[in-house]
């Protein structure tokens, strides 16, 4: 069966920190130790070799945690890096159902770790009719 990919890109520009003042980075909103929730649609019931990509900001800290569907990925999230960073982590099939999925991402609490997530973009493969 031929498949097709697909992707859904989700925008955050927030600031991810213990303060507001943790980042000096005006251009984000601050919204301390998780992002909003991101919604994005997937039209099938067989994704296939889902991953999503990223850009973050000054990330000092493995801890962080990317939750696809309020669930953690397994391993460490975000690879720490000064400046910007384009990080990819792979998902489990089962993470994403056909429908409405969601994207969010929680910073270590237990840290004074401050970073922005820019875009991430979550990819899939899926079945052509």
């Amino acid at each position: 069966m031929p498949h097709r990919a697909n992707y859904a890109r989700c925008t955050f520009q927030q600031h991810l920190g213990p303060t507001v003042d943790s980042l000096d980075v005006p251009w984000a909103e601050f919204t301390g130790d998780e992002t909003d929730v991101r919604t994005f649609e997937v039209p099938t019931a067989d994704p296939r070799d889902p991953y999503v990509e990223m850009q973050v900001f000054d990330v000092g800290d493995y801890g962080h945690e990317i939750l696809v569907n309020g669930a953690s990925l397994s391993g460490f999230d975000i690879a720490t890096a000064d400046r910007w960073q384009y990080w990819m982590d792979t998902l489990e099939a089962d993470h994403l159902r056909e429908g409405e999925n969601t994207l969010q991402f929680r910073r270590n609490a237990a840290g004074d770790d401050a970073f922005v997530v820019g875009t991430a973009i979550v990819h899939w493969r899926e079945p052509v009719a």
